[in-house]
């Protein structure tokens, strides 16, 4: 998939969209964290160490082929997406703190991805040249560039414009879902010869690790102490991956799309599944929590 729509379209539209999560940013979604330290390391913790060691024995458990397996842990360590923001609120989580995971964690993953991805490279050692080109310096870059770099001028137009930063926020949403569906497509289209078995391959691995995600994101920090509205936060945070970030690495900088199916599997269940455990959540859980603050 070396197409100019590929090789091009692809980064721009997760620019677009991290763009967007950059108007919705402001700095005091990153101070907030001072007065919720305990639940953002549980939640970031859970994100961070828990989802790629995971997704790491699911793999082994499920024998998945090198250049799936490299694909798993690049999906496992992206960061959550704005999406979880939207599910939280429709489950009456605590949107404050969505917000806030969602800005840390973008700018973490631009350290944590190429290292948990190139773990996954040099122990999988995938036969399709990822393994001897890697995300090395260059790459990390350019991971850099897509990821962070649109976020901090979102943030820069936000907090030069604020009227027109809300303006925008609703048609940016929308672009970004149809921007996301229309890269799932895609990277399906351009392996349609291998759809079957690409979803026999990844289908029931993406399933169970999208539904330990979330559960895991709930239960740990109601554990852990955290009120339920935040272990609500959590739990869309961690299990609502921003799986155009993946794809977007797979294809574009390790230039392998078979690299980038899990990722897009995992695109087309995480809103059902998502959208299930939610309900199931709001449906057996006690609800006086609605009435704390954030």
């Amino acid at each position: 998939m070396d197409s100019p729509l590929v090789s091009v379209g692809l980064p721009v539209a997760l620019a677009v969209i991290m763009f967007g999560l950059g108007l919705s940013l402001t700095v005091a979604d990153f101070t907030r964290i001072a007065r919720n330290p305990k639940t953002v390391a549980i939640a970031l913790a859970c994100q961070l160490v828990v989802l790629p060691i995971v997704a790491f024995g699911l793999v082994l458990l499920f024998d998945l082929p090198p250049i799936l397996a490299v694909g798993m842990m690049l999906l496992a360590s992206s960061p959550g997406g704005t999406t979880a923001n939207l599910f939280s609120h429709l489950f009456r989580g605590d949107v404050a703190l969505n917000v806030s995971l969602t800005a840390v964690n973008s700018i973490i993953a631009v350290v944590t991805v190429p290292l948990v991805t190139n773990f996954a490279i040099d122990y999988f050692d995938p036969d399709e040249g990822a393994g001897t080109v890697g995300l090395q310096f260059g790459k990390v870059v350019q991971v850099f560039a897509i990821v962070l770099v649109p976020v901090a001028i979102g943030m820069v137009v936000r907090r030069l414009s604020g009227a027109f930063a809300d303006r925008m926020d609703r048609p940016v949403r929308i672009g970004s879902a149809l921007t996301l569906t229309l890269v799932v497509i895609g990277t399906m289209v351009a392996e349609r010869d291998n759809l079957v078995d690409y979803a026999l391959d990844v289908g029931a691995v993406t399933t169970l690790f999208c539904l330990v995600s979330l559960t895991a994101g709930y239960f740990l920090p109601r554990w852990l102490g955290v009120s339920d509205r935040q272990a609500i936060a959590c739990s869309m945070e961690v299990g609502i991956h921003n799986s155009t970030i993946a794809i977007t690495i797979a294809i574009s900088v390790l230039d392998s799309t078979e690299m980038a199916v899990p990722a897009a599997v995992y695109g087309v269940l995480m809103f059902p599944l998502a959208t299930a455990v939610g309900w199931l959540l709001t449906r057996s859980q006690p609800r006086p929590a609605l009435a704390e603050t954030s």
